[in-house]
Order: C-alpha cells, then sequence, then structure tokens
C-alpha cells in the first residue's frame, strides 16, 4: 500500500519547500482568477500552504484543505495570524462555499486511486463552487513519458535545506499496472546518514476518462491544456490541465 512519507514523516513535512518548489503552475493558477475575477479561492491538497499563500497574500480569500495533519499544521505557521479557513481532510469535508474557483495543483488529482473516491470528489468539488464558477487541476498524460527527468540513484538531484542541510533524491522501481503506477522515492540525508524511502502509487486517467467524470459531476470542460503556457493538450503533451466550470442554474 502506499504511504506517501512526504505528507507524514515529519522529517519530510520539514524540508517538502525545498524538494518540491512552486514551478510555472503558480503564475497559470493565479492568472486564471485573476481572468474570473475571484474573490473566495480553494485549494484542495493544499500541502504546506506555498501557492495558498500566493494567492492569499495577493488578496483572495483562501480556503485549504489538506488530509495530512503534519502538512496543514506547516501551512498554518506559515499563514501565521493571517486570515484563512482550514479544512483538515480532502473533498468529502470542503461543505459548500459558493466558492468562485476550486483548484487542485501538484497533481492531486493522480493521488484519488479509487474512480468511486475520485468520483465523489468531483461531486463534493461542484458543490463548494457557486454557479459560474471552475475547477482547475492538472493530471499526467497516460500516454506520455511517465516521469521525464526524474533522478535516479546514479544520478540524484541534490539540494540544499536551510535546516537540514544537503538532500539527495531519487525515484527507483517504476511499476505499471494498468492505470496506476507504483514507485519509490528515496530521500538522503549525507549530514545524518539518514535514508527514507517513500512508497507512492498514483493513477493516470486518460482525457476522456477525466472529461466524462468532470461532466457526470456536473461540470463543463471548458480547456484542456498541455502546458502551463496555455497550449492545447495534444497526444503527446505531458500534461493535460483542465479548466471546468460549474453551469448557471438553468434560466438564470
Amino acid at each position: 500500500m502506499p504511504a506517501y512519507a512526504e505528507f507524514s514523516d515529519p522529517r519530510l513535512v520539514a524540508v517538502y519547500d525545498t524538494v518540491c518548489p512552486l514551478g510555472d503552475e503558480k503564475d497559470f493558477y493565479l492568472s486564471l482568477a485573476a481572468k474570473v475575477s475571484a474573490r473566495t479561492v480553494i485549494d484542495l491538497g493544499c500541502g504546506t500552504g506555498l501557492l495558498t499563500w500566493e494567492f492569499a497574500r495577493r488578496g483572495y480569500h483562501m480556503i485549504g484543505a489538506e488530509p495530512a495533519a503534519l502538512m496543514l499544521e506547516a501551512a498554518k505557521r506559515r499563514f501565521g495570524d493571517h486570515p484563512a479557513e482550514w479544512i483538515h481532510g480532502s473533498a468529502t469535508a470542503l461543505g459548500r462555499h459558493d466558492a468562485d474557483m476550486a483548484f487542485m495543483s501538484g497533481h492531486v488529482a493522480q493521488f484519488f486511486l479509487e474512480d468511486a473516491e475520485w468520483q465523489a470528489a468531483l461531486s463534493h468539488l461542484h458543490a463548494a463552487v457557486k454557479p459560474g464558477g471552475i475547477l482547475a487541476f492538472e493530471s499526467r498524460n497516460p500516454d506520455a513519458p511517465l516521469f521525464p527527468g526524474w533522478p535516479t540513484a546514479a544520478a540524484p538531484e541534490r539540494l540544499h535545506d536551510p535546516q537540514a542541510g544537503p538532500i539527495e533524491w531519487w525515484s527507483h522501481n517504476l511499476q505499471r499496472h494498468g492505470s496506476r503506477v507504483r514507485y519509490e522515492i528515496h530521500y538522503r540525508f549525507p549530514k545524518t546518514g539518514e535514508e527514507i524511502v517513500s512508497h507512492n502509487e498514483l493513477i493516470f486517467r486518460s482525457r476522456a476518462e477525466i472529461t466524462q467524470s468532470l461532466e457526470d459531476a456536473g461540470f463543463a470542460v471548458q480547456h484542456v491544456y498541455g502546458g502551463w503556457d496555455e497550449t492545447p493538450a495534444t497526444a503527446t503533451s505531458p500534461e493535460m490541465i483542465f479548466v471546468a466550470s460549474r453551469p448557471e442554474a438553468s434560466g438564470a
């Protein structure tokens, strides 16, 4: 069973921002929020709150939902006294918020391994955004190379954390079973000699499967991008970035 030590081991939670810094997704989601004139935004799977904070400091009212307690605690520490709503849980804990926008970054959508769980998450997200509101998230293209550029044991990525010092990490033992991929991520702390292995699993749904699941939940797909520069998705695009809307009520 996957353990996702990145979210539960305090040593890895402490260095999460160093290992997984924000990339081009930041500008994409911020730009999207500006385009739809959002005010209230839900960050589902907010993690340590890196991207949540980027929204909050620009004046958005943020709702951060995160099932991993240690990650949520880190997000709260980042915000300090800055106002935000926090939910310890996943989509099923959201409730109704009349949010203008909800998003899932960091490939959160791929952690919903069971189809019933994924469909329930989309239904709860549909209820959490207001009519006319949007949902956006990314998922890796199952027809493209799985993890292009990920480091290996022979060539690990070397980073430096302000507190923990040097860190090395690499992936290992990728195994594909249908649409699911199991893999290990190794983290080594040269300063202490510790090595932590995270046993992870993701699901790679097709564009057609994700589109159908969104429609079944009541969303209408507006765009599927293949990159953060908003180029249309193709059969070989590494990403599938979905932007869907909750339609206005009939007659509105």
